[in-house]
């Protein structure tokens, strides 16, 4: 896995006038809710899922915030939450996949140029709460994050990736110099997944 190849130390976090970034844990579970729950129109259509339900509880999201600590430990994946600078509002989350996870590993991977799938070490997905969206955080956070990554990481190269159907983030990523390298279908979903770099 990529992973397994970078130095033994990733980075903890970043610290922005807007936001700070770290790594979530399950005691995140209660602000993470709340930001999920605003924003669960547009993360079902994100997610290609009914995901989060209606019914969906704090409870249910600790449980998922504890794999995702595990996965960040285990150096799986990176998942990190962004609040806001105070640490009292979650403002969405991040998460670093490795390219070769199993979910590509099921996927049909078409490339839209020359470029190859394996030339990527990581894939980049975020959101951020929907109250957030008219002051374009989500904006602010996307150019954080891809100097984050070409400065502090030591990272193959990344890929941002999103739902075609989440026209929002399509949008907001497309108004940047990033470019689409590569479609992605994963099976069960309706829609593609776009990768940009």
């Amino acid at each position: 896995m990529p992973f397994e190849n970078l130095p033994s130390e990733v980075p903890s976090g970043l610290t922005t006038d807007d936001f700070v970034l770290r790594p979530i844990v399950a005691a995140d579970a209660e602000l993470d809710y709340a930001a999920v729950m605003e924003s669960r129109d547009y993360l079902r259509t994100w997610e290609q899922s009914t995901w989060p339900e209606d019914d969906f509880t704090v409870a249910a999201n600790r449980k998922d915030l504890e794999k995702l600590e595990q996965r960040h430990a285990s150096r799986q994946a990176f998942t990190y939450t962004a609040l806001d600078p105070a640490g009292t509002q979650c403002l969405g989350c991040v998460y670093l996949m490795p390219t070769d996870a199993r979910m590509f590993a099921g996927a049909r991977i078409t490339p839209v140029g020359d470029d190859r799938w394996d030339d990527y070490d990581a894939a980049l997905y975020f959101w951020v709460r929907r109250s957030r969206l008219a002051a374009q955080l989500d904006r602010v956070l996307l150019d954080a994050l891809r100097s984050w990554l070409a400065n502090d990481w030591s990272l193959g190269g990344h890929l941002v990736v999103t739902n075609q159907q989440f026209a929002q983030q399509v949008e907001l990523i497309e108004r940047t110099d990033l470019q689409l390298r590569f479609e992605v279908e994963e099976p069960g979903k309706p829609g593609r997944y776009l990768a940009y770099a």
